[in-house]
């Protein structure tokens, strides 16, 4: 079993990214659960959504303490939410900064594999406005999940949500993202 663990504030759409990955996986056949854990809910406030991805039924229900990914939405959280405890030794952290694997490294303390990818200015390139699309390219990348299906099942979820220009926006920014995390897997291990 695969376990996700998003770490983002409320409206950078942690929770919707984490739904859109379980589709992904259900798609491919595999067990799925998605779910955020919001403190106060308000626009800002840090929060968390998880993942748990399987080939057998999942019969736990509790959030992920010992993920094997954690991504962060938020680079300031790296400080004041401490994400990488519990971060499996070999796992992947995906993390939205301009800083690199060892300004990371340094200040997590996370030996496993880190890789960095600047999903803010691919938002702000592609027009979507928000890191989580990026950033789960990124993770559909690290998990080494099919990127022709992800693509489709990310097309099917947003299509009824979003205008034919600004689908086209996210898909660019997911691919961008799925790009980046390619070139920095396995990379960042130390």
């Amino acid at each position: 079993m695969k376990e996700i663990r998003w770490h983002g504030r409320g409206g950078q759409g942690a929770k919707t990214v984490s739904q859109i990955l379980a589709q992904i996986n259900l798609r491919e056949g595999k067990y799925v659960q998605a779910f955020p854990e919001f403190g106060p809910e308000r626009s800002g406030a840090p929060m968390r959504a998880y993942n748990r991805i399987s080939e057998e039924e999942i019969l736990v229900h509790s959030g992920v303490y010992e993920p094997n990914v954690v991504v962060v939405i938020d680079e300031t959280l790296l400080d004041s939410e401490r994400p990488t405890e519990g971060l499996k030794p070999d796992g992947v952290l995906v993390v939205n900064t301009t800083c690199s694997v060892e300004e990371i490294r340094a200040r997590t303390k996370f030996a496993g594999v880190i890789i960095p990818v600047d999903a803010d200015r691919i938002a702000q390139e592609t027009g979507t406005g928000f890191p989580n699309i990026p950033l789960l390219g990124a993770v559909v990348a690290a998990l080494g999940t099919d990127y022709n299906l992800a693509e489709a099942e990310l097309r099917e979820a947003l299509g009824g949500r979003l205008g034919k220009d600004m689908l086209e926006k996210n898909l660019q920014a997911f691919r961008a993202g799925y790009e980046a995390a390619k070139k920095g897997v396995g990379v960042g291990r130390a």
